[in-house]
């Protein structure tokens, strides 16, 4: 196999156009508005129907859910169970090393001053550290790239692309992170898995019969 990243993006073209789309507002808005405005900005639009489903949404950015879609793929294909299961790993190891090195604080520490301004959703534990950038964006934003990538209706990358940005939402709906952590976290996660998946999709094996099967298949 010869694939590169021209091929990969291929692959991803329609959920790509639309990242890069994503990303180029994100920008913008930063460079209009400060930190502090964009994050009470969002802070300040809450409701008790949000309140409820921001959990389940920022749960979907969570290891384990990536980590049981490369379970579950394991049944029926190794090889997309390896690219799904190896994109979260090295993309939320990347993320961590990043977090302890910059060390950023999180809302409920940044802004301790002023928690009385800040709506909190009830039952949720906030962290105050390692805020920079959101894992959970990482991770929603690599599997969303993954799972386009091996589908071979690419229209729905159109619903993964808007799952990923609801989990980046709700990270900072609930006050785990700021704007900028989510659109750094986006962006590791969508162009390291770009290149993760164009290296390790490269590899000859990936491509034996053997890998193309899973533990449902005998034979």
């Amino acid at each position: 196999m010869n694939i590169g990243i021209k091929d990969v993006l291929k692959q991803i073209r329609l959920f790509f156009i639309l990242y890069l789309i994503l990303l180029l507002c994100c920008l913008v808005i930063k460079l209009l508005f400060t930190k502090e405005t964009i994050y009470f900005t969002v802070n300040s639009h809450y409701s008790n129907w949000a309140d409820a489903i921001a959990p389940y949404l920022t749960d979907l950015g969570d290891g384990w859910t990536t980590i049981s879609l490369a379970l579950i793929l394991v049944l029926f294909n190794y090889r997309k169970a390896l690219l799904l299961g190896s994109a979260y790993a090295v993309t939320s190891l990347s993320a961590q090393i990043i977090k302890h090195i910059v060390k950023a604080p999180r809302p409920a520490l940044f802004f301790s001053n002023r928690l009385s301004e800040i709506h909190f959703v009830k039952g949720m534990y906030i962290d105050k550290f390692n805020s920079f950038p959101s894992g959970h964006t990482v991770t929603a934003f690599s599997t969303a790239v993954v799972i386009t990538y091996l589908l071979k209706n690419k229209s729905w990358s159109v619903l993964l692309f808007i799952t990923a940005i609801l989990v980046g939402y709700s990270r900072m709906y609930l006050s785990e992170h700021f704007f900028e952590d989510v659109t750094a976290g986006s962006a590791l996660g969508v162009f390291l898995t770009i290149f993760w998946i164009t290296w390790l999709d490269n590899k000859p094996f990936l491509h034996k019969a053997a890998w193309n099967k899973g533990l449902l298949q005998k034979g």
